[in-house]
């Protein structure tokens, strides 16, 4: 039953289960294995001893059907987990032009958006949130709902309980922030203004001594109209369990 399409490799030892489409280009190394309602598209690759697709770890899960959509040109490398949803109908999701480097696992309901590289040994629990361009440096835990913001940096055995701003840098145990993530934000073309505000933000909302609603106002009242501030903002203002500051 499986759905192969053009130009695809798939090695020795393989295993691919019944309810798998593999799309056009993708090469599947030896001893990887796709399992469940999985979806690779275009372009990806799934190196040796991944296991994509697998029945969610979750012990609430009584049935249902439940699926696992990877973007194209994504890269899965050594011993990598992808676990479906939980509840009947969920998809676990990771976009387009992804890394996930050896030895990361990404559990039921999460969603990785598009360029999103995480680094050797990070693990994401349960509906976790990962946001475009987002950088996760290795050996990180990520707690079950955190949201984790775009071209945000986290550094390396940060252990995440509350949501990574985006745009900054984050790390450290108990994790803060230590400015905006400068080199990213300069390689992916944001504006010199943009930087700026940027940085300006993160002194009103993390170094000021103002709590969250009077650093936001303040932030709104005296820095450029700019979508990157907007967004910054409205991050924390939709927080479900605090932001790292």
């Amino acid at each position: 039953g499986v759905v192969i399409g053009d130009d695809v490799e798939i090695g020795p030892y393989a295993i691919i289960g019944p309810h798998v489409v593999i799309g056009n280009g993708c090469r599947i190394s030896g001893h990887a294995m796709i399992s469940g309602h999985t979806t690779l598209g275009a372009g990806c690759e799934v190196h040796p001893f991944a296991h994509i697709g697998g029945k969610t770890q979750d012990l609430k899960f009584d049935g249902g059907t439940t699926y696992v959509h990877i973007g194209e040109r994504t890269v899965l490398r050594e011993y990598v987990t992808i676990n479906c949803g939980t509840s009947d109908g969920e998809v676990t999701r990771v976009g387009d032009d992804c890394l996930i480097m050896a030895y990361c696992h990404v559990a039921h309901g999460c969603v990785l958006g598009n360029h999103v590289i995480v680094s050797n040994g990070t693990h994401f629990a349960g509906e976790v949130t990962v946001e475009d361009h987002a950088t996760i440096s290795g050996l990180c835990g990520v707690h079950q709902f955190c949201r984790i913001g775009c071209h945000c940096m986290v550094g390396m055995s940060t252990m995440v309980t509350q949501d990574i701003p985006p745009y900054l840098i984050t790390g450290g145990n108990p994790p803060t922030t230590h400015g905006i993530n400068v080199v990213g934000l300069t390689r992916r073309g944001f504006s010199e203004e943009a930087r700026t505000a940027l940085k300006n933000a993160h002194k009103i909302i993390c170094r000021s001594g103002l709590n969250v609603t009077e650093a936001l106002a303040s932030v709104e009242s005296t820095l450029p109209d700019l979508p990157e501030v907007r967004h910054l903002v409205e991050f924390f203002r939709t927080t479900k369990r605090g932001v790292i500051r």
